[in-house]
């Protein structure tokens, strides 16, 4: 782990840069409050020179005029890289997070997987050939880059949910800016030191650091733009949605989702507990796609919920780097205010508290942001902890009697970005999975992903998909190449 105080600054043009205004800011590790780097602030000025020299990249063909298998075979050397330095990599993760060393390590070896599926993708697609209604002409559809693209990534999964846009970005051809939340910078800064040794051009690659509400307004704003991507919270997609209107720039969100978790009385019990626990509680409930919301059949309910919370009550808290940790902190003291408002709200509505609810007494753990785990059980979809994303290690548990029942609750919510649904009948598990208005479900299994999947969400969870094919085509536009071979006069106009 890091002893010394790391100095990091931005990367623009090919350069490191410190911020115009000269600020700075510290970056804390969630486990003990303890500085652990201080990098560049960056403001609206920096934003615009990030944009500019990405926008000049793009329009001078440095890169988009690159042939895809250059753009794949620098993608593959930036792969190898970070699977070199994933210890490294994973270390800062942790230090940035919290998250255990486990955890990070996992994350590392997906997304040098991720960079190499769309490294090995560059270079595929040479256009569509479709039939022309005149027999002397050819039609073709081809796509091509979007051009500059602003990439703004959350706190949770800071290096993975960069690399999701990062890598199909580049290698569609675009040219991209980067900004990693204010909050946990590291992992983007030490891949763009990785993009910069295996050679990008300068210009193509663009780190910027700062909040969002200068920065991030200003990457979403521009009219230097083409693109915008964003993963967080609704209300933040609201407002980039709205700064990107100026000139109608492509968008594509991923604002998160209150994930049900189904549970019919005829699952395997002991599986069914096991990933209860590991669908809501896996980084302390800061998941995207946790399966937060527990939807259990009225004949397994009482059963089921008595094993999660005697196992949840023995989730281990602590370092990340610590052996046997299970579970770290919440990322910041902000955000454990926000989980313990959600806590009292869901005492108001009426919601039985069963486990957590509060802080740890243990001494070790009192200079974090930690927070227990958290189970409520008489919840019904009318409350707001079964509506509204908390991101924290809190479980709401609803009671259903029939498939029809466990349907429509499961789909009674603004979000649909994934759910998962557990029985041993697997035509009633299709039905299910058809039913339910999510991007992804699960069927047995919980929070599987992988680059050659897809990934978005229905209704409020988000606009187009990141991961798979659909990854890379969100960087493109589509163009239609019409050839007349064999031209001949319309004559139409003036003539008698």
């Amino acid at each position: 782990m890091a002893k010394e105080l790391l100095h990091k600054k931005m990367y623009i043009n090919g350069k490191w840069v410190d911020s115009q205004s000269g600020k700075t800011r510290t970056i804390i590790y969630p486990y003990d409050q303890r500085p652990i780097a201080e990098v560049a602030e960056g403001d609206v000025a920096d934003a615009k020179a990030a944009i500019a020299a990405a926008r000049t990249a793009f329009d001078d063909g440095r890169w988009a005029a690159t042939s895809g298998a250059e753009r794949g075979r620098l993608l593959y050397r930036l792969a190898d890289a970070i699977e070199r330095d994933a210890e490294e990599l994973a270390e800062l993760e942790s230090l940035d997070t919290g998250k255990t060393m486990e955890e990070s390590r996992w994350d590392m070896s997906d997304i040098a997987g991720i960079v190499r599926y769309y490294a090995g993708l560059a270079d595929k697609d040479a256009g569509e050939m479709i039939d022309s209604p005149n027999p002397n002409s050819e039609s073709k559809i081809v796509r091509e880059p979007v051009g500059v693209c602003s990439q703004i990534s959350p706190w949770n999964y800071p290096l993975l949910q960069a690399s999701w846009k990062m890598a199909p970005a580049l290698a569609a051809g675009n040219t991209i800016v980067m900004k990693p939340s204010e909050d946990t910078p590291l992992t983007t800064i030490k891949v763009t030191e990785l993009a910069e040794e295996v050679g990008f051009p300068a210009g193509v690659v663009n780190l910027v650091l700062g909040p969002g509400p200068t920065v991030g307004h200003e990457m979403a704003e521009s009219h230097d733009v083409d693109l915008v991507s964003f993963t967080g919270g609704i209300e933040t997609g609201r407002k980039i949605m709205q700064a990107a209107t100026g000139n109608m720039k492509k968008i594509a969100f991923e604002l998160g989702g209150k994930n049900p978790n189904i549970m019919f009385d005829d699952v395997d019990f002991d599986l069914a507990v096991d990933y209860v626990l590991n669908a809501v509680f896996f980084h302390a409930g800061q998941v995207c796609s946790a399966g937060a919301r527990l939807l259990v059949q009225d004949t397994l309910h009482d059963r089921l919920i008595d094993a999660v919370v005697e196992r949840a009550r023995k989730i281990k808290l602590g370092d990340a780097f610590a052996s046997g940790t299970q579970c770290g902190p919440l990322i910041s003291e902000k955000h454990r205010a926000k989980v313990e408002r959600y806590v009292a709200i869901g005492k108001e509505e009426g919601a039985r508290l069963i486990l957590g609810g509060e802080r740890p007494s243990d001494p070790a753990l009192q200079k974090g942001f930690f927070f227990l785990p958290t189970v409520f059980v008489d919840c019904d979809t009318r409350m707001r902890i079964v509506q509204e994303e908390v991101f924290g290690p809190v479980l709401t548990v609803e009671r259903f009697s029939t498939e029809a029942e466990a349907v429509t609750l499961a789909n009674d919510t603004t979000y649909g970005l994934s759910g998962a649904v557990w029985t041993r009948d697997q035509n009633r598990a299709q039905r299910v999975a058809r039913a339910l208005r999510m991007g992804t479900v699960w069927i047995n299994d919980f929070n599987v992903y992988f680059a050659q999947a897809p990934w978005g969400g229905y209704k409020q969870s988000g606009i187009g998909r990141e991961l798979g094919k659909q990854g890379l085509e969100e960087y493109t536009e589509v163009k239609h190449i019409y050839q007349n071979f064999a031209t001949e006069p319309v004559g139409w106009f003036g003539v008698e």
